[in-house]
């Protein structure tokens, strides 16, 4: 059994890290409301530009590149979203496993993967195995403001655009020289963490682009007879564009996509301010019961102690008492 010292020792170590994991506990909690309300206030504008880009795609024969599969693709890129911090339990590595179920996935279909990395975690955990990342970004994982990412948002963009045969403009955070144009790409995914609920934290896979072109279908109830009702069900109104819908549609893709992939770049700031959350709570839960612990096996030594002081002074003044007799 270790001694009193030790076990007071390490009860105060303990302590000391209890009281680290409830403050980052607390603070990650109200990181969460504010993430989430950066994610509310998002959704107006998302609304807004999807009603728009269904009601461009349905009037627009464009052929965009962004709408279709290129033949004969030959790159992918993959973007994945880590934490600039660590303490978040699970969320990091959950990230890198579903990127590797990814990356076999795309490289069995004969497609060379390029890798481009937001977080200090992931650049740290690839640059350490050796892999190459075409770009990497930091500082915004747990508050990403759309200026801070507009790099990252606007090369993913344009290199698709440019395509496996074409060069993209370089830009802050690309690896290369600055200046030298660098390769596009012909498809991008992005790994992140879907949040589900304080509790529950996904790692998703999603294909950015190429997209489907979403396209609303208005459903008319034609009545008992055939005949449109005249109730609340009418027939959609035609609108008129102005410029025309294929260039109105050119412009607002890259914009639509660029406002999707920082949709995702929030929620995953959500999740990962959850996932710490829950790491914190459970590591002060857990010191808290070694507290409880090592506090009984402290009370059980000094007990032990206390006893042996006793048995020890009995012990003496009966020796005394027998020799004081024995003289």
């Amino acid at each position: 059994m270790a001694n009193l010292r030790e076990l007071r020792n390490r009860i105060k170590s303990v302590n000391s890290t209890k009281k680290i994991t409830k403050a980052q506990e607390l603070i990650a909690t109200s990181r969460i409301t504010k993430a989430q309300a950066r994610v509310e206030a998002s959704l107006p504008y998302a609304r807004e530009i999807r009603n728009v880009v269904e009601r461009l795609a349905s009037a627009s024969s464009l052929d965009h590149p962004m709408l279709r599969e290129r033949e004969n693709g030959k790159r992918a890129a993959i973007l994945v979203v880590t934490s600039d911090r660590g303490m978040a339990g699970g969320y990091n590595y959950n990230v890198f496993k579903k990127t590797a179920e990814l990356r076999g996935l795309l490289e069995d279909k004969g497609y060379e993967v390029v890798l481009y990395v937001a977080g200090n975690k992931g650049i740290g955990y690839y640059k350490f195995r050796g892999e190459d990342i075409a770009g990497a970004w930091s500082g915004f994982s747990q508050d990403p403001k759309y200026q801070d990412t507009h790099d990252l948002r606007r090369h993913l963009v344009d290199a698709f655009v440019a395509g496996s045969v074409g060069t993209a403009k370089w830009r802050e955070g690309i690896n290369g020289e600055e200046g030298t144009p660098v390769q596009g790409f012909d498809q991008l995914h992005v790994v992140y963490t879907e949040f589900e609920s304080m509790l529950t934290q996904t790692a998703r896979a999603h294909q950015l682009l190429p997209m489907e072109p979403v396209i609303e279908i208005d459903e008319v109830d034609l009545g008992d007879d055939g005949i449109l009702g005249s109730g609340e069900d009418k027939a959609t109104s035609d609108y008129e564009f102005e410029p025309d819908a294929d260039t109105l549609l050119e412009a607002l893709l890259p914009q639509y996509v660029s406002r999707g992939l920082y949709a995702m770049l929030l929620e995953a700031a959500a999740s990962e301010s959850a996932s710490r959350r829950n790491a914190m709570k459970s590591a002060t839960d857990n010191a808290t019961a070694l507290v409880k612990d090592l506090s009984r096996v402290a009370n059980q030594a000094r007990q032990a102690q206390i006893t042996q002081e006793i048995t020890e002074i009995v012990g003496g003044a009966g020796a005394l008492a027998e020799s004081g007799e024995s003289d």
